[in-house]
């Protein structure tokens, strides 16, 4: 542990033009300090601070540095130890301003860097919007990204619920979610508002589909991991590349579904393998561009 240790260095770090976002850089010295290798950043997952929920991006910074790969993980503006913006724009660009200026913080402390961006819900999302823009993007980590719900998502959902005792008797009463649903519709056709996610909007959902687009055909690699968690709205290992049919995944994506995980990667286990699983891909993957 003691000369594990001694060949990481953490370093805080003010990022951007004001110095208002805070981050750490870790990175590794002596021989397994390769400035070749891509930098992992690291974004917030939420509202939740950069150390991440159960410590997870510390957990993942500390095992990519000891494979040779420097990680940086910072607060966006108005999140954690940041300070918030103060140019008043809306949260999507401020958000994109925020990762753009980061990069440009680290590039002007390590020379011409590659990136690859990781987030887990709202992290993913940030990370996946902004890649194909950025030539310094050539990875991405995405946990938990929102991906719309498809067909087989909504077969998989109530098959499952109707197997259940307790669901027949509240179909056959009227108060299962499959009568509030034709509800829902018959109300929306009749000019009433209705609940729906967001996600699920044809608007969301091209928005989305134009994102990922972009990363692949920029040559970025992704990983993936999703969980069913009813957070994250996905029940199926493919539902990725389903919701986004016009997408050329191809081997530019490696999938992973972790059906005993919930969206924050609680149990101890289960994180274990994920953070093992992203920093041998991060370690095998020949990012080229």
């Amino acid at each position: 542990m003691g000369d594990r240790m001694k060949a990481v260095i953490d370093k805080a770090m003010l990022l951007g033009p004001r110095k208002s976002m805070v981050g750490v850089l870790t990175q590794p010295v002596g021989e397994a300090a390769d400035p070749s290798r891509p930098v992992v950043v690291i974004l917030n997952s939420g509202i939740i601070h950069r150390v991440g929920p159960n410590r997870m991006t510390v957990t993942l910074a500390r095992a990519l540095v000891a494979r040779g790969f420097a990680t940086l993980r910072f607060d966006l503006s108005g999140l954690g130890d940041s300070d918030p913006r103060t140019d008043g724009l809306p949260p999507f660009e401020a958000s994109m301003a925020d990762i753009r200026e980061a990069l440009d913080s680290l590039q002007a402390a390590r020379g011409e860097i590659r990136v690859i961006l990781a987030g887990l819900c709202s992290g993913a999302d940030q990370s996946v919007m902004y890649a194909g823009g950025d030539p310094r993007v050539v990875g991405l980590v995405l946990l938990d990204p929102r991906i719309p719900r498809t067909r087989r998502y909504f077969i998989n959902h109530y098959r499952t619920r109707f197997v259940r005792a307790r669901s027949w008797l509240n179909f056959l009463a009227g108060r299962h979610v499959v009568w509030r649903r034709l509800l829902s519709r018959t109300r929306l056709a009749a000019g009433e508002p209705s609940e729906s996610d967001p996600v699920d909007t044809p608007e969301v959902r091209a928005f989305l589909g134009n994102a990922y687009a972009a990363a692949i055909a920029a040559g970025v690699r992704i990983y993936a991991a999703c969980t069913p968690d009813r957070e994250s709205r996905i029940n199926y290992r493919e539902q990725l590349i389903e919701a986004f049919p016009q997408v050329p995944f191809g081997d530019q994506l490696r999938l992973e579904y972790f059906e005993n995980a919930d969206h924050t990667f609680s149990a101890g286990a289960e994180r274990a393998v994920l953070v093992a699983q992203i920093t041998d891909w991060v370690v095998g993957t020949a990012f080229t561009r």
